[in-house]
């Protein structure tokens, strides 16, 4: 049965209030695993998408460009009202006594499946496609961009765990091989591949926010010539210097006084033909007063615009690193958990290929390591990301906490990790506030006015071994007599001597 307009603007309503509420809930809701994450972010990216259409829906009926909506309102507010009324109730007996074994299912019978599916996630549910080489988001699969970089004519080749260190260095590829077809097929290749990943790990990213970013940024930079990779050469600086201000000259005649070198330097600086005589080049500059540049004759360009038009191209393949750039950046996370899985995948035996080739058809291992050990009293974890046994615990002595004041009363945990922190940065950086040396001599020195105290007592023995000039220094007199200074000085003020 067709709904009028103003249920389906109230459905409209009740469905946007429970949207948002699923929405909120939605993010609120606290995961356990990678997957689990992954899966609520996408379910979320569909209530939003769902949001936007519901609400486009409502605008479109309060705008009534069609006067639909004004004339049911007419109709229920005229001074028929309840004849209306009684039309519309007999056609809804009609309609359901038709239909009598339809069962209707209300709006929240469907929120209700989204909170229980919520609440109690699928461990194999895959809302979105992934790789087996990207463990459902955890990791990058370059591979197809690694075969076509080093099928390219001036790479370097390299191994593909090499590349994924290097990959985002575009700025060491040779300025002068950038312009071939392959190099930009490539840069288009990788710039695709990191925007899909990032769509799929996380739906919810304002993209448009992101793109008109990276596009100010690079315009400032390029503007500047300060883009990596794209230096400006200082040619082009020099002529972008050397463009020559026509206003203050009428005629010809007048540039001409300015001298070869500066017409010819002008013309450059305007991409222009700069040969001929003295009175040649000034005529060709001055006809470019008040006019723009892409209204003059074509011939008047050197090499045909050629340069311009490679410009053009230099700035497109600058354009794609830059969105390589910003991308790779935000990417930073799964790319170096990439380059360990690569490096542990190298390093195994050909016995855990193939127990690693049965256990990836199952995912619950990755379930498995996400989830939070039972560790009630607080054990260190080991190498297998288990907490350690709880005798090896109390053997290290890690259940004693160790308090350092020179440290900022930082808190050691374990008397190994004590001892070893007197030659750490944070111990030295706090006996040089003191302007204390952080010697031996102040070894389990941990409390301030201790570290002072033993400070004043070694400068004093310090003092007390230094020579004291006063009373050990000796003086001879004329008959050989050794005296001290402060006797000698006495005897000689009063003409012993």
């Amino acid at each position: 049965m067709a709904a009028t307009i103003i249920e389906e603007q109230r459905q409209c309503h009740e469905e946007l209030e429970r949207l948002q509420d699923a929405l909120v809930a939605e993010k609120l809701h606290k995961t356990i695993s990678h997957r689990e994450h992954i899966n609520s972010e996408h379910r979320a990216f569909l209530l939003y998408e769902r949001l936007q259409q519901c609400t486009g829906k409502l605008i479109s009926n309060y705008e009534d460009k069609d006067g639909i909506r004004k004339r049911e309102i007419d109709q229920i507010g005229g001074p028929n009202e309840f004849q209306e009324f009684y039309n519309r109730l007999r056609k809804l007996k009609d309609y359901h006594k038709k239909h009598s074994n339809e069962i209707a299912s209300p709006m929240v019978m469907e929120f209700l499946e989204l909170k229980n599916i919520r609440e109690n996630p699928d461990e194999n549910e895959e809302m979105v496609e992934f790789s087996d080489e990207e463990g459902y988001g955890k990791y990058l699969d370059l591979h197809e961009c690694y075969d076509q970089f080093v099928n390219l004519k001036h790479a370097t080749k390299i191994e593909y765990l090499t590349y994924l260190t290097s990959f985002d260095r575009l700025f060491e590829f040779p300025k002068d091989k950038k312009l071939n077809a392959d190099y930009k097929k490539y840069l288009m290749s990788l710039q695709d591949y990191l925007v899909g990943f990032l769509h799929r790990i996380n739906p919810l990213m304002n993209f448009d926010a992101e793109t008109e970013r990276i596009l100010e940024d690079f315009e400032e930079k390029w503007a500047t010539g300060t883009f990596p990779g794209w230096a400006r050469d200082p040619t082009s600086a020099m002529k972008s210097g050397n463009v020559l201000d026509l206003a203050p000259f009428d005629s010809a005649e007048e540039l001409a006084s300015l001298g070869l070198d500066r017409l010819k330097t002008a013309l450059q600086a305007l991409n222009l033909k700069c040969g001929g005589t003295l009175e040649e080049r000034a005529v060709r500059l001055y006809t470019t007063k008040g006019r723009d540049l892409n209204d003059l004759d074509p011939s008047a360009y050197a090499k045909n615009k050629k340069s311009r038009d490679e410009g053009q191209k230099q700035k497109e393949v600058a354009q794609i690193e830059a969105y390589i750039y910003h991308y790779t950046e935000l990417l930073s996370e799964q790319r170096t958990a990439t380059r360990e899985n690569v490096e542990r995948r190298q390093a195994r035996t050909a016995d855990e290929v193939d127990d690693d080739d049965v256990d990836d058809v199952d995912d619950n291992d990755d379930d498995d390591e996400e989830l939070v050990p039972y560790n009630p009293k607080n054990l260190p974890l080991g190498w297998d990301g288990k907490p350690i046994p709880y005798w090896l615990y109390k053997l290290h002595g890690l259940n004693l906490y160790f308090n350092c004041e020179i440290c900022g009363n930082f808190k050691y945990r374990g008397p190994k990790a004590f001892q070893r922190h007197f030659a750490e940065w944070r111990h030295a950086h706090g006996m040089r506030c003191l302007g204390i040396p952080n010697t031996a001599h102040f070894a389990n020195v941990t409390l301030i006015e201790d570290a002072r105290a033993l400070w004043e007592k070694i400068k004093a023995e310090k003092n007390k071994d230094k020579f004291q000039k006063e009373t050990e220094e000796e003086f001879e007199d004329s008959h050989g007599n050794v005296v001290s200074r402060k006797v000698y000085n006495d005897l000689k003020r009063q003409g012993l001597l």
